[in-house]
């Protein structure tokens, strides 16, 4: 048995494949790899404003009471969320100040539309330490909020969790 659609003029198969179109082409980037929004260190910001780190810049370098931010980009609205991974970064040199959420501007006008989850952190004293930040798709990881790990009984055909370790060096 075959089922077709039809539709009653050119014109509203013309309007749906359009929008079809459109909104899979904003569905995502070409690659798995986190991109993050920031762009380093921000010079024109307020004074005790916090340094805004991308995923690439993984090795980062602070003063004893500086705030710095971690961003990552995270689509809430397909289960994927972000977590501050074990484990927890040296509290005599960093501590976490918390974390929020972001939606992008589109998210008003998009259903779907993603956003950026910014992690807040203090540098607290001399040292070196490492931040870990997880990235779980739905269905991907196991365990709390605040300890998730990787889910043993997830199927393959799930996307696998993928985390990114900083080092901060706090002078």
């Amino acid at each position: 048995m075959r089922t077709a659609f039809c539709f009653p003029s050119r014109a509203i198969g013309a309007v749906v494949a359009a929008t079809c179109l459109a909104f899979v082409a904003g569905c995502g980037t070409d690659t798995d790899e986190p991109t993050g929004r920031g762009t380093g260190t921000t010079s024109a910001s307020p004074e005790n404003a916090p340094s805004s780190h991308p995923t690439q810049d993984t090795s980062i370098t602070a003063e004893t009471g500086e705030r710095f931010t971690l961003v990552v980009d995270e689509n809430v609205s397909t289960g994927e969320k972000w977590y501050l991974a074990a484990p927890k970064p040296d509290s005599a040199v960093v501590r976490d100040r918390g974390q929020e959420y972001e939606a992008s501007a589109d998210a008003e006008k998009m259903d779907g539309a993603g956003g950026h989850r910014v992690f807040t952190f203090e540098a607290a004293g001399k040292g070196s330490t490492k931040i870990v930040l997880m990235h779980c798709p739905v269905y991907a990881c196991n365990g709390s909020t605040t300890s998730p790990a990787p889910a043993t009984d997830a199927p393959a055909s799930l996307p696998k969790p993928k985390s990114i370790t900083y080092t901060v060096t706090v002078g």
